[in-house]
């Protein structure tokens, strides 16, 4: 009888303790009738794949054009920390997979004042653990209650077809990025107007980023010549080439306004007007864009 009261009395703590642990565990997820996901997209500039958490912010997945196309992870908290801390993260199966344990996924840093981010890699391995019904869920302690912990979970319901939108979206984005051609330096064939064809090419990028980028805030197009064919002729030239550049953008949609122009014909050499090779080098055509 003894044993048996004792037994019971273990058995009661036990519960006891779970409810505890359970009441201090704050979550945060959405369940299966309020879980979406939503792909935006403006341009071909940047993707982003997003799901409400409830009650608490937004997960989001974002791709920006450049070389790679890296996609990022943002956790956009509603509270953002206090303190400077860590978050484990999990990857949590569904409850139709309750037997199989959580796998570890990475650890986030929680810095004061600061939305929390993961880079490339952590963003893939928690887009596939989604694609296969997995939930990633962030674990760390409370910075406004010490009793207590949070756990933040991402929820697969609804997910493949939007990640799906996403992935095409992502494939569809530019293979550049601003600072690839926020400084560009291009020359002129010999005895031409005409762009050389790698030149031409990279007016061609900037052109297609101008139509897809509204907050472009100036652009300055300097021109210059080599020393060949008359000082006067030469300034007169230069002018009309940035010119001739200016009214390419503006046709794009660049508001004119924005575009500054400004031609120095033989002034500010960078190689010699000796050899052929000096004077391709000289005639060139700067291009130089700023955003807001």
């Amino acid at each position: 009888m003894k044993l048996s009261l004792l037994s019971v009395g273990i058995t009661t703590i036990a519960l006891f303790s779970s409810c505890v642990t359970s009441a201090a565990m704050r979550q945060y997820s959405a369940n299966a009738d309020t879980s979406q996901w939503h792909v935006v997209k403006t341009t071909r500039l940047q993707c982003q794949l997003n799901h409400e958490v409830p009650y608490y912010g937004e997960a989001i997945f974002s791709a920006n054009a450049s070389k790679n196309k890296d996609v990022l992870f943002n956790l956009d908290m509603v509270v953002r920390p206090d303190n400077y801390s860590v978050a484990g993260l999990k990857a949590v199966p569904p409850t139709w997979r309750a037997g199989r344990p959580a796998r570890d996924l990475a650890n986030m840093k929680l810095l004061r004042k600061f939305d929390g981010e993961l880079g490339n890699q952590t963003a893939w391995e928690m887009l596939t653990e989604l694609e296969k019904g997995y939930h990633p869920t962030f674990y760390y302690q409370d910075w406004q209650n010490s009793a207590d912990k949070i756990a933040v979970g991402i929820s697969s319901v609804n997910f493949k077809q939007a990640y799906w939108a996403f992935l095409q979206c992502r494939d569809e984005l530019l293979p550049y990025s601003f600072e690839d051609i926020s400084f560009t330096v291009m020359n002129y064939q010999s005895n031409s107007s005409k762009l050389t064809k790698s030149s031409q090419q990279r007016l061609d990028k900037i052109a297609e980023y101008l139509k897809n980028d509204s907050t472009i805030e100036s652009i300055s197009i300097d021109s210059y010549t080599d020393s060949y064919g008359g000082r006067w002729n030469n300034l007169d030239l230069s002018r009309k080439r940035a010119k001739a550049i200016k009214d390419y953008m503006v046709s794009l949609g660049v508001d004119e306004n924005k575009v500054k122009t400004t031609g120095f014909g033989e002034k500010r050499f960078v190689d010699t007007n000796d050899n052929i090779l000096g004077r391709d080098k000289n005639r060139r055509l700067v291009i130089q864009i700023a955003k807001m």
